[in-house]
């Protein structure tokens, strides 16, 4: 397990040096990129981001005064606050994801040989479906 953590601190680093954006940044604006609407409940974010709300709370903030995020009103409860990425979130992420994307290729799937990328996926696969199964 140790590997995994050196290989989440290499990518958070170089991702950070070269772009600014820190792999919990990185992680919020892809999940915002990814939904209709480019927004999701601030709750919901917490949940998909794996951190706690108040963690997630303090981040959007910091990404607001990048002008990457706004929080706005729920509209159907108008309790809850949707984090909604901005067109220059929107952009930030597009600048960052080649420097991350080649970030994993050089350090996790070129030191793969085929069998083991194989091998990888399945494991992935199956500790998804436990981790993620209700029962």
């Amino acid at each position: 397990m140790y590997s995994w953590m050196l290989l989440e601190d290499r990518l958070d680093r170089e991702l950070t040096r070269e772009t600014g954006i820190s792999h919990a940044y990185y992680e919020i604006l892809v999940q915002l990129s990814e939904t209709e609407g480019r927004s999701l409940r601030m709750s919901e974010l917490a949940d998909r981001c794996l951190s706690s709300r108040s963690r997630l709370s303090h981040a959007v903030s910091r990404l607001e005064e990048r002008g990457w995020v706004r929080r706005q009103v729920c509209a159907e409860d108008g309790r809850g606050q949707l984090a909604v990425l901005t067109d220059a979130g929107f952009a930030a992420l597009e600048a960052a994801a080649p420097v991350h994307v080649e970030s994993v290729r050089t350090h996790l799937f070129d030191q793969l040989s085929p069998a083991q990328v194989a091998a990888l996926r399945d494991i992935g696969e199956t500790l998804l479906h436990h981790l993620t199964d209700p029962g």
